[in-house]
């Protein structure tokens, strides 16, 4: 059985919104302010991740964004990236040019929850914050994995907003990346 596992970056106060400020949010680009050794420590942590996951489910908007980036890309990461199985969900057309790509339309929560029956082992879900917030509220969510980066911005959209519904999870883990940057896990409560 599929694990969801939400995989995301986050400043000290929560905001994960516009973080290589290419969105023209006035409080975005934060990711890119750290330093070149944590981003090689954060590069690393998210490479072995990739080699241990079975599939990448992601919203539309967050598709269009990651395959900009790395469609043609060369290295051991981006071709890591662009053979995993992706389901992607959307309500308009895109495109579907990253690897195998699969669109989820209908019934997002029983097509996720199908989704978890046929695959085994991590699906892990990058940026795509309405689609968290769907997977939260349909309480289908097994991990999060979270990298809080050394900045507090003030104001911005959240990785989990707008629940109506309030979930426990419990801490399983807690590293440091780099020596500005903490990653936090997760799981859900038993």
């Amino acid at each position: 059985m599929g694990r969801i596992v939400i995989s995301t970056n986050a400043t000290l106060d929560g905001i994960s919104q516009d973080p290589t400020g290419e969105e023209g949010f006035e409080f975005g680009g934060w990711f890119t302010r750290i330093s070149d050794a944590d981003r090689e420590a954060w590069a690393k942590v998210e490479f072995e991740e990739t080699l241990d996951t079975a599939a990448l489910l992601i919203g539309g908007g967050s598709y269009e964004w990651f395959a900009q980036r790395w469609v043609g890309r060369p290295g051991e990461w981006a071709a890591a990236l662009t053979r995993l199985p992706k389901y992607v969900v959307r309500s308009t057309a895109g495109r579907t040019d990253w690897g195998p790509t699969t669109v989820l339309t209908g019934d997002i929560a029983a097509e996720i929850a199908n989704l978890r029956q046929r695959i085994d082992g991590d699906i892990v879900v990058y940026a795509s914050y309405q689609l968290v917030r769907t997977l939260a509220e349909h309480d289908l969510i097994d991990e999060v994995r979270l990298i809080v980066f050394p900045h507090i911005v003030g104001s911005g959209g959240r990785v989990f907003s707008d629940l109506t519904t309030p979930r426990a999870l419990r801490l399983s883990g807690v590293a440091t990346v780099g020596a500005g940057l903490v990653q936090l896990t997760y799981e859900r409560s038993a």
